[in-house]
């Protein structure tokens, strides 16, 4: 991991590369890969999901019902977990939900307006959601119940889940069929990478077209998900799993190294970085990373990761760490200060936020309640997590009275001429003209019954003098 000061010459250029992170979607050969699977699934339907198992995957489905699982298989697998098992899937599922039905996407109620239009915006959940949850060996039971849960609280019918069976057999993680389970899934397809996103948002005979597809992948998958966008809507592009933790004097060493650790064990191309106002503590913090790695199960991934992408940053104080903290826009930031409630506040780019020493990121990556599928590489700058909302759209409503329309029609007549849109004005002067005809003539009815009655024969006799001259 290498060590960084903010009062070095070079600091600048070697803090551009720190942050110059992401994922490797754009690689020319990945993204002509992605293309030329998508375009085949969306040509050949299931016929190419079945080649592409048996070539990537390297088992046989038998045809396109041996790529599905259900509801009853997802129940058999949650009762086949032991009972600590089941309690913490179901621990976390309902924290999560808990957390998600407290968001709100507020309508904005039908009102009537100074011109006398009345406006309103209604919400509405989608139809289907896709999700992808990496499979194989790996188990992300956390990845379904944070993707399904949100989905079902929104009100989205039918949730899907595309995830890759074990490479050689198909068989499934029982820990995903069983967050499958207490998740409310509707069905699961054993297909992976790029084909199970055309899938999704394409297609096919055995598997309905999504609006939205959710979810991590690699980067196969992120070229897919660029590639199909438009056709329907995607969370983001996920890159490598990342995380920034703010720390000072006062900060706990061991603690540190640990949250470091916990994203570095991800993928050799996470991203772990500390920033520090303490020279001492990011001295302590690095011995912390090599003790802890000794006995690291994934040692190999996670030393990777720090040495080729982690970083120490020493500021010259606290304000200035913040100021990076909050340029780097990580998807994670951990809050190891003294007063760290109070540095919230300062802040405003991170997908999710680590308030004090009693809050691992391991816990929001499980159970916490808000879910963990976070914006990424920096994008944290104008994109959030994975909500309610994400499953929704919003749909206006506008009405507008006669008198309404007869009131803008000149603003309309003006703007839409300087645009050079006369189409525009005539739909709206069709309108109006129509209105002013029937009013035209009831105004000349009232005022023939105003005339006095002499006053109606003298007309008479006028036209008739005139007619005879």
């Amino acid at each position: 991991m290498q060590k960084l000061d903010t009062r070095e010459p070079s600091f600048a250029e070697a803090w551009a590369r720190v942050c110059a992170r992401g994922s490797d979607e754009d690689e020319a050969p990945v993204r002509e890969a992605a293309l030329a699977i998508v375009q085949d699934v969306r040509a050949r339907g299931d016929a190419a999901l079945l080649e592409y198992t048996r070539r990537f995957d390297g088992w046989e489905p038998g045809g396109p019902e041996g790529l599905v699982l259900g509801k009853d298989a997802f129940r058999a697998a949650f009762e086949g977990l032991p009972a600590e098992g089941r309690r913490a899937l179901k621990l976390a599922a309902g924290r999560i939900a808990d957390f998600h039905r407290r968001e709100r996407d507020a309508e904005v109620p039908a009102r009537r307006d100074a011109i006398g239009a009345t406006l309103a915006q209604v919400v509405r959940p989608l139809a289907r959601a896709g999700l992808y949850v990496p499979g194989g060996t790996a188990r992300y039971p956390s990845s379904v119940l944070m993707t399904a849960i949100p989905a079902r609280v929104a009100g989205v019918r039918d949730v899907y889940v595309c995830s890759p069976g074990v490479k050689g057999t198909g068989e499934m993680d029982a820990w995903t069929l069983a967050a499958c389970h207490v998740a409310g899934v509707s069905r699961l397809y054993r297909v992976g990478g790029a084909q199970a996103v055309a899938a999704m948002a394409y297609g096919t005979a055995s598997m309905p077209a999504v609006d939205k597809i959710c979810g991590p992948g690699n980067a196969y998958v992120a070229a897919a998900k660029r590639l199909v966008f438009g056709q329907v809507d995607i969370d983001m592009i996920a890159g490598p799993s990342e995380i920034l933790v703010l720390g000072d004097a006062a900060a706990d060493p061991a603690e540190v190294a640990s949250d470091l650790i916990a994203q570095a064990e991800h993928d050799a191309r996470a991203v772990s970085v500390l920033v520090t106002p303490s020279a001492r503590l990011a001295e302590a913090t690095l011995a912390e990373l090599t003790r802890q790695l000794a006995d690291l199960p994934r040692r190999e991934i996670a030393r990777r990761s720090l040495d080729d992408r982690g970083a120490a940053v020493v500021t010259k104080d606290l304000a200035e760490a913040v100021r990076l903290a909050d340029a780097f826009a990580p998807e994670h930031l951990a809050l190891h200060a003294r007063n760290a409630p109070a540095l919230v506040s300062k802040l405003s780019r991170a997908g999710a936020v680590f308030v004090g020493t009693s809050t691992p990121e391991a816990v929001g990556d499980y159970l916490a309640g808000p879910s963990h599928v976070l914006p990424t590489a920096g994008t944290a700058r104008f994109a959030s997590p994975l909500s309610v909302a994400t499953f929704r759209r919003r749909m206006s409503v506008l009405e507008l009275s006669p008198r309404a329309l007869a009131k803008v029609a000149p603003a309309v007549e003006a703007l839409a001429r300087a645009e050079g849109l006369e189409g525009h004005w005539r739909a709206v002067a069709v309108r109006v003209g129509k209105q002013a005809a029937p009013a035209a003539r009831e105004r000349a009815t009232r005022r023939t019954a105003k005339r006095p009655a002499g006053a109606a024969k003298r007309g008479s006799r006028a036209a008739a003098g005139r007619r005879t001259r």
